[in-house]
C-alpha cells in the first residue's frame, strides 16, 4: 500500500459541543476503528479531544431505503448502538456533499430518518428517533454511588437510565454513572442522566455516556430524559432540554416516534494516518 493511500481526511464537528471524528470509508479502507478511535480522541494531554469516532460506510446489502451507514465509536474503542448528537454530525457531513435535505441513516439501533432544517444561520437537523421505550411501569429504586434513586429505564436502542433531582449539579455523576454501568439491571452498561425541571416544558439534563464518561451533551439521553418527565406528567412537549453543550428540542406523544431537531457544527478537517 502506497503512503498516500495510508492517509485520509477526517473532519472534526460537534452536536451541542458532543465532540466526534468523522471519517468517509466509502470505499472502505481501514476497518481497526477501535484503535483509531482511542487514538484520535486521546488528543493531548489528559482532557479527551473528542467524544469519540462516526464512520461513515456504504448501507447493507439489500438496503435499498438508507443512503448511507453511520457506526459509532467511542472513545474507549467500544462501539454503541446510536448517537443522537453523532447523527446530526454525519447528516450535515452527508447534506453539505450532495445528500438533499432529507435522507435515512442505517445504524445499529436501526434506520434513523433525517431531515435538514436550517442552514443559515445554525445547521440544524430534526432527526426521528425512534419510539422511547420503558423497561419498568414507573421508577426503580436502585443503590448506586452512596445513595438511593428512582431510576427510569429508556431504550432508544441503547440503554439509558434516567434520574429526576431537584438540582443537576448536586449528584457526583461520574461515580453514579460508573455505577450504574455495572449494576445487574444494565448488563449492557447504560448512559445515566440526572435531569430537573424547570418548568412545563423546560428541563436542565446533565449526562454521563458508557463508554466515555461526562460530556457536554447526549442526544438519544435528552430524548429519554424529556420522554421520562412527559410520562411522569412534569412537563409537555414539545420539551426543550437544556444540556451543558447547549440546547436541544425534543417532541414526542407517547405511543409514537420521537424527534429531536439540534444543530451541528464543524470544527476543522485534518489528514490523518491510517
Amino acid at each position: 500500500m502506497s503512503v498516500a493511500a495510508q492517509r485520509a481526511l477526517v473532519r472534526k464537528m460537534h452536536g451541542t459541543h458532543n465532540v466526534f471524528f468523522v471519517l468517509d470509508e466509502r470505499p472502505p479502507r481501514l476497518g481497526a476503528y477501535a484503535e483509531l478511535a482511542r487514538r484520535l480522541c486521546a488528543g493531548e494531554g489528559t482532557a479527551l479531544e473528542a467524544d469519540g469516532l462516526l464512520v461513515i460506510e456504504a448501507p447493507p446489502a439489500g438496503d435499498a431505503a438508507s443512503l448511507a451507514t453511520m457506526r459509532v465509536v467511542n472513545a474507549d474503542g467500544s462501539e454503541p448502538e446510536m448517537c443522537g448528537n453523532g447523527v446530526r454530525c454525519v447528516a450535515r457531513y452527508l447534506a453539505e456533499n450532495g445528500a438533499g435535505d432529507r435522507f435515512t441513516l442505517a445504524t445499529k439501533a436501526g434506520p434513523i430518518g433525517i431531515e435538514i432544517v436550517g442552514r443559515a444561520q445554525e445547521f440544524l437537523v430534526r432527526v426521528d428517533m425512534g419510539e422511547p421505550h420503558f423497561l419498568d411501569d414507573g421508577a426503580r429504586s436502585i443503590e448506586a454511588a452512596g445513595g438511593i434513586w428512582n431510576v427510569h429505564r429508556v431504550s432508544l436502542g441503547n440503554p439509558h437510565a434516567v434520574i429526576f433531582v431537584d438540582d443537576v449539579a448536586a449528584p457526583d455523576l461520574e461515580r453514579l454513572g460508573r455505577e450504574l454501568g455495572t449494576h445487574e439491571l444494565f448488563p449492557q452498561g447504560v448512559n445515566a442522566h440526572v435531569a430537573r425541571r424547570v418548568d412545563g416544558s423546560t428541563l436542565d439534563v446533565r449526562h454521563y455516556e458508557r463508554g466515555v464518561g461526562l460530556t457536554q451533551a447526549c442526544g438519544t439521553g435528552a430524548v429519554a430524559a424529556a420522554a421520562a418527565a412527559v410520562r411522569e406528567g412534569l412537563v409537555t412537549a414539545p420539551v426543550e432540554v437544556r444540556v451543558p453543550g447547549g440546547r436541544l428540542a425534543i417532541e414526542w406523544t407517547p405511543g409514537r416516534n420521537a424527534f429531536m431537531t439540534g444543530p451541528a457544527e464543524s470544527i476543522d478537517e485534518r489528514e490523518i494516518a491510517l
